[in-house]
């Protein structure tokens, strides 16, 4: 259940990064991305850092390329389905960057966007799967623009840049269960 802009069955910790939407009423994407910090360690909570904008870049080799980065989701899935909650569904986060769907650019001002704890070759967990279906089910009844053909991975908006969710996202088991 989504009340307020924020989902029920999520923790919320506020990310700094986000901003208002150009027009709030155009809530008409969803866009499904990958993360793990470092790559493939799924036993922290950098990303949650990360996305507060208080990753240590001493704390990792790799977080010194991208400490200073303003990113942000509005929902973050973990490996065994936890549902964490950055960013107000009505507000704009930074999740797409330079991004394009269907000749429309900056991808942040009309989607939601959501980060599952992974990476494009490891299988996601069917906790998460459950977690996403759930999620996207109560996002399309809130924001009916969201249809199943207006569902993408971030590889969709950004290919030259992105690849995540990656080959190991199971396309037709999440959009059959919708």
């Amino acid at each position: 259940m989504i009340v307020s802009g924020l989902l029920k069955q999520a923790r919320f910790i506020e990310s700094p990064h986000y901003n208002e939407r150009p027009d709030a009423d155009d809530i008409s994407l969803l866009v499904i991305h990958n993360i793990s910090l470092p790559p493939g360690n799924f036993s922290s909570n950098y990303v949650e850092k990360f996305f507060q904008g208080q990753l240590e870049p001493a704390s990792d080799p790799y977080f010194q390329k991208i400490a200073d980065l303003q990113v942000s989701a509005h929902l973050y899935i973990r490996r065994r389905g936890e549902i964490i909650q950055f960013v107000p569904f009505q507000k704009r986060a930074w999740h797409a960057g330079v991004s394009n769907f269907k000749g429309r650019e900056n991808c942040n001002d009309f989607s939601i966007g959501i980060e599952l704890e992974g990476t494009d070759e490891l299988e996601y967990t069917d906790e998460q799967y459950d977690a996403l279906i759930e999620v996207t089910r109560y996002l399309q009844q809130k924001y009916p623009k969201i249809t199943n053909g207006r569902i993408v991975g971030h590889c969709d908006i950004a290919p030259q840049r992105k690849t995540d969710p990656g080959e190991s996202f199971d396309w037709t088991r999440y959009l059959d269960s919708l």
